[in-house]
């Protein structure tokens, strides 16, 4: 499998969020049982549970971590950006945060645009500053 169709696997899950209150969107719990860290609730952080859900659903080892700064030693280390590849970001000020995603582009400001989990709590296309990147990972 490419990476174009891992985007279409990624792409429909577009719209899963995040349920307000008590409840717990299966979906995401399906995520979080590709990591071995198996959350419970859709509020534990769940960037990296959605990229190692859609690498495993396209036939991809992924992590199995639940960081998403896990991914900066996954695959093999890109210089720049392509469709598709795995981006990690820095985020927080702690050296242990981060947000990782799938790279699908730049808007008109540079920032880099993102498909991922945990994105305004749901599955979406998000930007985030070029500054922030620490990294961009392809298949190998």
């Amino acid at each position: 499998m490419n990476r174009l169709a891992l985007l279409d696997i990624c792409n429909a899950e577009i719209g899963t969020a995040e349920i307000t209150g008590e409840a717990h969107n299966p979906r995401i719990l399906e995520y979080h049982q590709s990591t071995s860290l198996k959350a419970s609730t859709d509020e534990v952080p769940w960037c990296a549970s959605f990229v190692n859900w859609a690498l495993m659903q396209a036939g991809y080892r992924g992590t199995k971590s639940a960081a998403a700064r896990s991914f900066l030693n996954w695959g093999i280390a890109a210089e720049k950006a392509s469709l598709g590849c795995i981006v990690v970001f820095r985020r927080g000020t702690k050296a242990w945060q981060g947000h990782v995603g799938f790279y699908v582009g730049k808007d008109k400001n540079g920032n880099i645009l993102c498909l991922g989990g945990n994105q305004s709590n749901q599955v979406c296309v998000a930007g985030y500053p070029a500054k922030d990147v620490l990294g961009y990972r392809i298949i190998d």
